[in-house]
């Protein structure tokens, strides 16, 4: 793979989506990019934000709330002879030819490329059960499945989500507002655990059930059962739960990147399109961004890491200067009404860890945080997450804590007082020297709450005891 910066006139972008809309309104900001742009989307749709379809679903907002805007009416006098851009709606690329630099279309059509760009994005993965080709069964991914089940809500009835990480939740609140009666059945022992710790799942799982969804964790369903119409009618469950009943059934059980365009064209491939530092894949005329690709052992399904691949690949399409790709931690937010919840770094405490608690059930508040040698590497935010992002950076600047650990839970304020004030006595008793600390102490405070500690559990402990530290919250 090479990583040169690629020079050329027709840039071709396979895919519609969200990574290949900000890439062509950040190639129209950028000197150097191609003449010539043609994007080839599948979906009949006009690009859309997909992280809105579950306010969409729940009926928040309407169709036009989806559209991504153009930067090109905000911004043309920042563009640099701009290219001519061409979309192509409800056209399927069935073919790669690499050696003539062509792409087959199921409509027959023909379209050369000078360089190519992989944004195929992904689907819904699909567990192996019988009757997934069942009336009423599907994902939740894309705008047509968003409107499948809108249309499927009119009847009302029972829906069952399998799946209960962030898309299942979101699909499960947006049926259950549109009228529907819903079970959400999830394999692991608790609600969205690669996220959430024991105490925020349980505190997730109590408001979820007294919105009305139905919440069945450790189960495993066997098969989706239909009637003598093809409509599914219900989903069969191991052990004594039987069998639930289901008018529609929803799979959020993550997803499958749609590498098949670049497979079938001999592209380096494992669980994605290989691809290196600069998106370039086995093909130098050729890249990947996005759900589609895959960087050293990494896949994609979060928005950040994207935009950031986004990034590197218009400045390079530009032949423009730019620092490589690289993985970073990402925090997760849960985008349901009227809960606030924000997790990043690890799940459960391992033995190295300082675990620092803070519960307060009347508020339905709490907030966890992991520390190793005296630096934060994990968070979950329950309630009040406006410190999420705060305390997300000092993870990620590896900021050491020791001296602040006490004020942490209370918030930012509180804690660049403390390191303000650190910092003064450091001063006075050695004068000259730099305070490894001022960057901290000259930062600016943020309105986030300092909570008051009075009638919450608020704890520390060492991780060996941290299970029990969590169920007594």
């Amino acid at each position: 793979m090479s990583h040169f910066p690629v020079l050329h006139q027709h840039l071709v972008i396979v895919g519609n989506g969200m990574a290949a809309h900000r890439l062509v309104e950040s190639l129209r900001k950028l000197p150097g990019a191609p003449s010539r742009i043609t994007v080839i989307g599948e979906e009949h749709s006009a690009a859309y934000n997909r992280i809105m379809l579950s306010p969409w679903l729940a009926g928040e907002i309407d169709h036009s709330g989806l559209l991504l805007p153009s930067a090109a009416a905000d911004q043309p006098e920042k563009l640099h002879a701009a290219p001519h851009i061409e979309t192509r709606l409800g056209l399927r690329v069935t073919t790669i030819d690499r050696a003539g630099h062509h792409l087959h279309c199921a409509n027959g059509e023909v379209i050369d490329y000078d360089h190519l760009v992989i944004a195929t994005g992904s689907r819904s993965f699909m567990p192996e059960l019988a009757g997934l080709e069942l009336e009423g069964v599907g994902g939740f991914r894309d705008l047509q499945d968003a409107e499948n089940l809108a249309s499927n809500t009119i009847k009302g009835g029972a829906a069952v989500v399998i799946g209960g990480g962030l898309l299942g939740l979101e699909a499960a609140e947006g049926l259950r507002k549109r009228g529907m009666q819903v079970t959400v059945l999830q394999r692991s022992d608790r609600l969205m655990n690669r996220q959430l710790d024991t105490t925020a799942a349980r505190m997730l799982t109590q408001e979820l059930g007294s919105r009305g969804l139905h919440i069945i964790t450790a189960a495993n369903p066997t098969e989706i059962i239909g009637n003598d119409q093809g409509q599914v009618c219900g989903v069969r469950l191991a052990g004594k739960n039987g069998i639930i009943a289901a008018d529609q059934v929803v799979i959020a059980a993550g997803i499958t990147p749609n590498i098949e365009l670049g497979l079938d064209a001999g592209l380096d491939c494992q669980h994605a399109i290989l691809v290196d530092e600069y998106l370039a894949t086995s093909d130098p005329d050729i890249s990947a961004l996005g759900e589609c690709c895959q960087f050293q052992d990494s896949t994609y399904g979060l928005v950040d890491p994207i935009w950031r691949q986004v990034d590197v690949l218009a400045k390079r399409l530009c032949a423009q200067p730019g620092e490589p790709y690289r993985d970073q931690e990402s925090a997760t937010k849960l985008k349901i009404s009227g809960i606030s919840l924000y997790a990043f770094g690890p799940t459960d405490a391992e033995p190295h860890h300082e675990v620092l608690t803070y519960h307060d059930p009347q508020q339905g508040e709490y907030r966890r945080l992991l520390l190793r040698a005296g630096r934060l590497e994990g968070a979950v935010l329950y309630g009040d997450t406006r410190m999420g992002p705060w305390l997300f950076q000092l993870a990620q600047d590896a900021t050491q804590l020791d001296s602040v650990r006490q004020s942490l839970l209370l918030g930012q304020a509180d804690t660049e007082a403390l390191f303000s004030e650190h910092l003064t006595q450091y001063q006075s008793s050695e004068p000259h020297a730099e305070s490894a600390g001022s960057a901290h102490a000259s930062a600016s405070c943020s309105d986030a709450k300092s909570s008051d500690p009075k009638n919450v559990d608020f704890k520390s402990v060492d991780s060996k005891n941290s299970a029990a530290a969590q169920e007594a919250a």
